[in-house]
Formats: structure tokens, sequence, C-alpha cells
């Protein structure tokens, strides 16, 4: 009979007893609970682990106490009392307070975050106990948060700056519209486009801007509010690196997607002015029919990379480069996180910090306010450019420190010196073979011909500096001596074709003076159009002309042979220089006698 009993029963894996199939499950779950709230006892046996000590909140004697032994724990589920517990603390308190782990820490893993709260209120609570150094550390904190500069984070140890695993624009990419700057036009609070993304109704959309200016970022925050809302799946692709196999068998796995799950697919493609014409037509019947939510970005102008067709299905979305205001907040930002403190242009303003600073036991980096300003104006609207600049400074200054002190420094500032070092150049936004390359051209011969010479030196200096072929230029020179100066100054076309060949010999950068004072010549130069106006009424008269073109008159046409002659070639001609007047003879076909292409009108 007893070895039916034994068949019959089951060991209990935490305390060892041995109880019926149809009770073990309840007989568990009072176990565990059990032994979660014991503190005290001996496990015993040397081959045994050794027990984590365990504290328990609110008790002053529970410091470190060992599970009991399983025959101990089974006479506490038969109801043995709790003498293991330390301080006579109850099942209850125990388990809400979070006490020490039983045998299997399995149900009693705590976050990791919450780990962290937990020692920073004992910190904080030790530091508000302490005596008046403390005092005194707090009466700083509460002047920096006073000022109108920003403090250092405490917390934040400068050797920490150097060991930024990525680029501070990538660490620091917003993930909602909140933290989105310097779009307020495109996704502003009122704006329809910011109602249509906090709904997910996303329609098919075409981002266009320089670079920086935050494209590929609203598609992470596009792709971050679609995976909390589990809704739609998003798929990252950059014309780069993907082939049209790659759209392809992600397309093939939108059409699962959404016959299998209902679930639609936004494909963002980054950089899709990479994509040829009929890399793009791939997408056009899965656009067309709602397969698939197509975002592409370019920095370059649509209109001439994206195909017609498909962006005639698509919405085109112009972010502009973002203004120095939205630059100075994504640059605080970066500060913030950093943890950098901010000293401002106020010469006893910043005495003040740096004393309040010197009484302070840790390390903290400050930046001028002034570098700030800098970083804004220099980086052109490019926010990735500005960061990273931002993180470059930073890190060298961090490790000159460190490297050329033996004991570290007091304080590290970063100036405005260095943050020019660190830029190299003023990102000057040009293309030559995108969209701000008409831009600027366009610009100059506008300038030239409103005779503002500023402004005609700026658009040239713009593209010289920013690369420019100085030949494309000068070619644009001599049609503009010629289109809008003419015969009012018929010295400027000479004085445009010297300018080339001057650039031909020299090249840059010696010729680019020799561009500017000949794009001031030509902007103080008087201005005519009546050769560009009078040949452009002709060409209209070519292309509108009905019918086959009239012949050239007999007398006008020229006679080498005996054979021209005696079919009527040159007869009648009148020779000019054997009249001592005016001659009266047509030149002109017998269609258009009498037509004045300087004063016609089409």
């Amino acid at each position: 009979m007893a070895g039916v009993v034994e068949a019959e029963c089951v060991k209990c894996p935490v305390c060892g007893g041995d109880f019926e199939p149809a009770s073990i499950n309840a007989h568990l779950d009072e176990c565990l609970l059990d032994h979660q709230a014991e503190s005290g006892g001996d496990r015993g046996g040397e081959s045994e682990p050794p027990a984590k000590k365990v504290r328990v909140n609110g008790e002053s004697g529970g410091a470190g106490v060992k599970p009991e032994r399983p025959a101990a724990a089974a006479a506490a589920a038969s109801g043995g009392g709790t003498a293991g517990v330390s301080g006579g603390t109850s099942t209850s308190t125990s388990t809400s307070t979070g006490g020490g782990p039983g045998v299997f820490s399995l149900f009693q893993n705590k976050p990791k975050v919450t780990e962290k709260l937990e020692k920073s209120s004992s910190s904080t609570s030790s530091y508000s106990s302490s005596s008046s150094s403390s005092s005194s550390s707090s009466f700083i904190s509460s002047s920096f948060s006073n000022t109108t500069a920003t403090a250092p984070n405490p917390g934040m140890k400068w050797e920490s700056l150097l060991n930024i695993d990525k680029p501070l624009a990538e660490k620091l990419r917003p993930s909602s519209l909140e933290e989105y700057f310097g779009q307020n036009k495109v996704v502003g609070e009122q704006t329809l486009m910011r109602s249509l993304l906090q709904s997910q109704e996303i329609p098919s959309l075409i981002f266009w801007g320089p670079p920086g200016c935050g494209k590929t970022t609203l598609a992470h925050i596009i792709a971050s509010s679609s995976k909390k809302k589990g809704s739609t799946r998003f798929v990252t692709l950059s014309a780069t690196s993907a082939s049209t196999s790659d759209v392809r068998e992600f397309i093939k796995q939108a059409q699962n997607e959404l016959r299998l799950c209902k679930r639609k697919t936004i494909l963002f493609i980054d950089e899709i002015h990479r994509f040829n014409k009929s890399q793009q037509d791939t997408f056009l019947p899965h656009v067309e029919c709602g397969t698939i939510t197509l975002i592409g970005a370019t920095t370059e102008n649509p209109s001439f990379q994206v195909n017609s067709a498909l962006l005639s299905r698509c919405r085109v979305l112009v972010l502009e480069k973002l203004s120095v205001e939205a630059m100075g907040s994504i640059l605080l930002r970066a500060v913030d996180s950093l943890g950098l403190g901010v000293l401002p242009d106020d010469a006893s303003e910043r005495k003040r910090l740096m004393s309040a600073e010197q009484r302070c036991s840790v390390s903290q980096v400050w930046i001028e306010q002034k570098a700030l300003d800098t970083i804004a104006h220099l980086c052109d609207g490019d926010a990735r450019a500005g960061l990273n600049g931002l993180q470059l400074a930073v890190q060298a200054c961090v490790a000159k420190a460190r490297s050329t002190n033996t004991p570290p420094p007091r304080h590290i500032l970063v100036q405005e010196e260095h943050i020019k070092e660190g830029l190299q150049r003023s990102h000057i936004l040009y293309d030559k073979a995108g969209e701000e390359h008409y831009n600027c051209i366009s610009a100059l011969h506008k300038s030239m011909r409103g005779s503002d010479e500023n402004a005609s030196l700026y658009w040239l200096g713009r593209m010289l500096e920013g690369g420019e072929d100085p030949l494309y230029v000068a070619r644009r020179l001599v049609r503009f001596a010629s289109e809008d100066v003419g015969l009012a100054d018929p010295a400027a076309l000479p004085q445009a074709v010297s300018a080339f060949q001057a650039c031909h010999f020299i090249g840059m950068p010696e010729c680019e003076v020799i561009l500017a004072q000949c794009a001031v010549y030509l902007s103080r130069a008087p201005k005519s159009i009546e050769i560009y106006t009078a040949y452009n009424n002709v060409k209209a008269c070519l292309r509108n002309h009905k019918g086959p073109l009239p012949s050239v008159p007999l007398h006008l046409r020229n006679a080498p042979t005996k054979l021209m002659k005696e079919l009527g070639y040159a007869k009648g001609y009148k020779y000019n220089p054997k009249f001592n007047g005016p001659v009266d003879q047509e030149y002109l076909p017998e269609e258009l006698r009498g037509t004045n292409f300087f004063t016609w009108k089409r």
C-alpha cells in the first residue's frame, strides 16, 4: 500500500515534501510565498551553493540571512511559525516591500530601472542627512538653477564624453514630434499633416529638403508611432545600397501582411533620387492599390529626379533649412544630454558661476554661449553637421585635458575657437549638379540685370566658394553681356570674353577676382534687351509659320555659274557700295515685307 502511495505522490521542488497531484499546485503557490517572506535559517550542507545576502527595507536587524533548509520550510508551510524571519516581519509585509529572494530568484527579479531608482533614493537620503558640506553643495546647485546659464550635470563624468559609441546626431535623434524642431510650417500644431500623422492616416509622401533638415528623423518619428500602436509595419531601405530585388521582396512581404494580418506597410526609401526611372516604376502599382505607403526622402528637386507618374501619387513636403533659432534649441538639448554647463557672455555672471564651480567636488565641462551661437550660424541649417561638430569639439577638449594634466583639471572649457577648428568650414550648401546650382546662377543673373553689384558679388562668391567651375560662370557672363547689356554698351561683350580667356589661362583661385571684376562691370553697365527681344521674335516667326517657308528672293541669291545666271539668280541685285545714298531694295521674302522684328508683337 505504501508503494502505491509513493507512486501517486509528487515531490515539491521547494520544500521537498510529498503531496497529492491534485493539491501540488495550490501548495506551490503557498510555499513560494512563504519562502519569499523568510529571511532566517541556515541552508547547511557543503554541496549546496551559498545564498545571497539580502536586505529587507525598513528593518534594522535583517542585514543578511539565509533561507531555511527544506525541512524548516516544510514546517513553515504546515503552519509551524516564522521563527526564521528576522525581526518578526510578516509574510505580507515582506512580499510588499520586495524582501530577499528565496530558492528561486526568478520570481524575485527586479527591473534594472527600479534598482537604479532605489539606489538613487538611498543615496539621496544619506546625502540629505550629511553635514554642512552637503548643504553648501545644495546651495550651489540651487544657485545654478536660478541663473540664465545652464549648470553641468554633476552626475556626468567628463571621461564618459570620450566613450560615446555613435555620432551625437544619431544618438539624439528625436522620437516624437514634441522633440522635433524647426519645421512648424509642415508639422506644426495646427497643420493638416500633423493631424494625419497623429491619427496614423499617413499618405504616400516625398520629403524634399537640404541635408540635415530632418527628413530621415521625421520618417523615424512616424516609424516609432507606428510601432507603438502596432497597426502598421515600417520598413526602411536606402536607395544607395538597395536593389530592385530587395524592393520586390519587401513588397511581397507587404502583400502577405495585408492579406494575412490586415496590417499595412510603410516603406521608407532614403535618398530616393538615387533610384533610376525604371526602379522607381516598381512602386507604381503597389502605391496605386494601397499595398504600401511610400515615404521617400531626397535632397534633389523631385520634379527632375522622381518619376512624374510616381510623383502624382505622392504628396511632396518641402522641409526648409533649419533657422538659427531652431538650431539653438537643438544644441541646448544636446548640451543637456551631454551634461555640459553653458557660460553666459556676461563677465560677472561667468565669474560667479566659475567660483561656485570651484566648491564642487566633481570635475565639470563648460561651453561658452558664444561657441553655441557660432555652431548655430556656421552649420548653415544642417543639424547633423552642427551636432557632430559640437561632439568633436567637446571630445577634443576632454582628450587634451586628460593627456596634458596628470591630476584631472577642475574644469574644462570649450571655447569658440575649438568649435571653429572642429567645423573647419562654413558648410556652404551647394551642389554643382543639383537644385542649388541652378538657383544660384539664376540669382546671379537677376542681380546683375537689376544692377545690384553687391548681390552680384555675393552670389558669385556663393558659387565659387561652393566649388563651382569658374569657366561655367564665365560662360554665363558672356551670355549676359549680349542678352542683357547688348548694344547699350558694346564693350561689355569683349570684357566678358576677356574674363573667360583669363579664367581659362590661370584657373582658381586666382581667377576669382577677374570674374568679380566682370560681374561688377556688367552690373553697372546700361541694359538693353533689344537684340534679345528681336531674335526671339524671329524664332517665333519661324516656328509659327504655316506651310512651307518662303524661298529666298532671286536677286539675293548667289550666281557663281552660268546656269544660275540664266535662271535669274542675282538678277536685279543692287551692290550698295556703288551707290552714294540709300538703296531701295527688298531683303525679306515677299510674305514678310514690311516686318519689323524689333517692334513686332506676337
